[in-house]
C-alpha cells in the first residue's frame, strides 16, 4: 500500500526572526520604545546611528533573501526575490544618501518635506514636525514684542530674545520672566551683562535625588574657588575649563581624603572619589535662582503675562499649524497673526477715537516701508512685516515694561 508522503524533514527552510513576530506584537512595541531612547545619554556607547540600524538591518535581509535564492531552483521563486533584494538595495541606498547629508551638514535630522523644520516634543512621548517658536510680551498690556524660532527647544534662545526686545523697545534695563526651557547659564549670564534681569524658572541639578549627598551639602567658597564636603574635605581645581557636550565646566575632586574618608559610601560610588563639575556660568545661575525664590508672586506673572496669548492664537483662532514651509515664511505668517492680535488687544485697550489717532500717527511710519514691497517675497516677508509688526506696537503704546518668554 502507499504511504502518505509529506515534505522532506531534512530540507533546509530560511526564515527570519523578524518574521516569527506578529505587527501587532506586544514585542515590536518594546523594540519601538527602545528605538526612541537617547542611548548615549542614558550612557550607552558606541551606538549606532538611527541610519545605521537602518542599514545594517537592510543588509541582513538582503544575505537572507541571498541565501533563500541561492538554495532556490523554481523559477517564480527566485524572481521574487530578486524583486526583494532589489528593493531592499534602493532603501539601503536612500538611508546611506540620508546619512551622508547629516554627515556633511552637521545635523542630527532632516525633515524631507520642509528642509528648515524639526521634531518638536509636543509633550510626553508626542512628536511632530514643525517649528518651536518663541514669543516676548509685556506685562501690562499683554503684547507680543517680537518673535524666532531656533532650534527644536528654547535652551538657546534666552539671550538673543531678551537683547531683540531691549532693542525695540528701546530700555536701558528691563526684567525678563522666562520659563525652565530657557534656563542657560550662558544666556543669563549674556542677558545681565546687558542690564537685562532675568527671573528665569531654576532646574533641579541633575545630581539629586540618587541616595547619596545632594550638591548643596557641597558649600562653595567665591573667593578661594573650592568646595568643602560634609566630611570637611577640600575639593579643589585645577583651574582647567573643560567642554562638556558645548557647556564649559570646572572639575573638582579631592581623591587623597575620599580614599580614607569614613562616609565615602553615603558620597559617591565613583571608584576615583567624589567629583563635583561646576559650570563657568554657575554664579549667574545661582543668582538667578535667589531672584526667582525670593520672589515666588512675581514669577507667577509669566502664566499671566504670555500664555493667554498662545491659548487665544491656539485655542480660540486654531492656529496650531501654518500653511507656509521655510523658516522665513513660516516666521512671517507668525508675525501676521501676532500683529492681528496685537490689534485686537489694542481695540479693548483704547476707545475707538484714541485708537483711530494713534492709527494716524502711524502714517509715515507705513509709507516708510511701502516701497519695500517691491523686494522678493521672501525678503519682505522676514524684514518688512516684523519690522512694520513690532514698529507698529512700540508705537502704539510708547512703553516698554516687562519682556515675558
Amino acid at each position: 500500500m502507499d504511504f502518505i508522503k509529506g515534505f522532506n524533514r531534512n530540507q533546509l527552510q530560511m526564515i527570519s526572526f523578524d518574521e516569527f513576530v506578529k505587527q501587532d506584537s506586544w514585542a515590536r512595541i518594546v523594540d519601538l520604545f527602545v528605538a526612541i531612547l537617547p542611548l548615549k545619554d542614558l550612557g550607552f556607547k558606541d551606538t549606532p546611528s538611527k541610519e545605521g540600524r537602518h542599514i545594517k538591518y537592510i543588509d541582513a535581509k538582503i544575505n537572507e533573501y541571498q541565501n533563500q535564492l541561492d538554495a532556490e531552483d523554481k523559477q517564480d521563486k527566485m524572481k521574487l526575490l530578486t524583486e526583494k533584494i532589489k528593493y531592499q538595495n534602493t532603501k539601503k541606498d536612500n538611508y546611506k544618501h540620508i546619512e551622508k547629508q547629516l554627515k556633511d551638514s552637521g545635523n542630527t535630522q532632516i525633515s524631507l518635506s520642509d528642509p528648515d523644520s524639526r521634531s518638536v516634543i509636543l509633550h510626553r512621548n508626542i512628536i511632530n514636525v514643525g517649528y518651536c517658536v518663541q514669543a516676548g510680551c509685556d506685562s501690562k498690556h499683554n503684547l507680543f514684542i517680537n518673535n524666532d524660532t531656533g532650534t527644536v527647544n528654547d535652551t538657546h534662545a534666552l539671550s538673543p530674545m531678551a537683547l531683540d526686545a531691549k532693542k525695540l523697545l528701546g530700555l536701558n534695563h528691563m526684567n525678563v520672566l522666562s520659563d525652565k526651557g530657557y534656563t542657560t547659564g550662558k544666556h543669563i549670564d549674556i542677558c545681565t551683562k546687558n542690564n537685562i534681569t532675568t527671573f528665569s524658572s531654576p532646574k533641579a541639578h541633575s545630581s539629586q535625588n540618587n541616595g547619596l549627598f545632594a550638591m548643596q551639602l557641597f558649600k562653595y567658597n567665591t573667593k578661594e574657588d573650592y568646595y568643602t564636603c560634609p566630611a570637611n574635605k577640600t575639593l579643589a581645581t585645577n583651574g582647567t575649563v573643560y567642554n562638556k557636550n558645548n557647556h564649559k565646566v570646572k572639575h573638582y575632586k579631592n581623591r587623597k581624603a575620599c580614599k580614607n574618608c569614613n562616609i565615602r559610601s553615603e558620597c559617591t560610588s565613583n571608584k576615583n572619589g567624589r567629583f563635583i563639575e561646576r559650570s563657568i556660568y554657575q554664579e549667574a545661575l545661582e543668582e538667578n535662582q535667589k531672584r526667582v525664590e525670593s520672589n515666588p508672586n512675581y514669577y507667577r506673572l509669566r502664566q499671566q503675562v504670555t500664555e493667554h496669548q498662545f491659548g487665544t492664537l491656539k485655542r480660540q483662532w486654531g492656529f496650531t499649524f501654518t500653511l507656509m514651509k521655510g523658516k522665513e515664511n513660516v516666521l512671517s505668517e507668525v508675525n501676521l497673526m501676532m500683529m492681528v492680535y496685537n490689534l485686537r488687544r489694542l481695540m479693548s485697550i483704547f476707545t475707538i477715537k484714541e485708537l483711530k489717532n494713534r492709527l494716524k500717527g502711524l502714517m509715515p511710519i507705513r509709507l516708510s516701508f511701502i516701497g519695500r514691497f517691491l523686494v522678493p517675497v521672501t525678503n519682505f516677508y522676514t524684514k518688512t512685516i516684523r519690522t512694520y509688526s513690532f514698529h507698529f506696537t512700540n508705537f502704539m503704546m510708547r512703553k516698554g515694561i516687562v519682556s515675558n518668554y
